[in-house]
């Protein structure tokens, strides 16, 4: 399976560890879901 890095400014990252916070979740599971509901917009947008 594929693996990607991805690199982060501060400001994002606090935003990325206050939702792993916010729902309990770590780090890795929120970019992962951002990343699949980036995606899922993505391919739902007819204009694309």
């Amino acid at each position: 399976m594929p693996r990607y890095c991805l690199e982060c400014d501060g400001q994002l990252a606090n935003r990325i560890e206050g939702i792993a916070t916010t729902y309990g979740l770590t780090e890795e599971e929120v970019v992962g879901q951002l990343v699949e509901v980036g995606l899922e917009e993505l391919d739902s947008d007819p204009t694309r």
